[in-house]
């Protein structure tokens, strides 16, 4: 089974999807600050994630462009790759760099898995 989002991550892979109580949640959000994903610490019910879906806000402005461009994914686009897609795998190049900086290796292995293989993910 696959779970793989608009812009290629993998949920399945990732901690703040698969946190399953309390204590898995907070060191997500800590987690989260520390990449520089959030501003801060975030509570619980804010850093807790269930997916994408349609009517979340798409940081890549995915979201939006699929459905102006009639399509559920963004390989299924006459326009794929776009300046979109190529501006977000930048963007993920640029935090798969602060990950390794300010990681454990076995979060980083985590983070690696979740985020950094999109283009992979973006071509299945």
């Amino acid at each position: 089974m696959e779970k793989i989002t608009l812009c290629g991550d993998d949920c399945l892979q990732c901690p703040r999807y698969l946190a399953k109580n309390a204590e898995e949640l907070s060191k997500a959000a800590e987690l989260w600050f520390r990449v520089g994903w959030r501003d801060r610490i975030i509570s619980n019910d804010e850093i807790m994630c269930t997916g994408c879906t349609s009517h979340k806000q798409c940081t890549y402005q995915l979201v939006d462009c699929t459905k102006a461009n009639n399509v559920r994914k963004c390989n299924q686009c006459k326009k794929f790759p776009c300046e979109k897609i190529t501006n977000m795998l930048i963007r993920s190049d640029e935090y798969k760099q602060k990950c390794k900086a300010v990681c454990t290796q076995e979060e980083y292995r985590m983070l690696e898995a979740a985020f950094f293989n999109k283009e992979n993910n973006l071509k299945k």
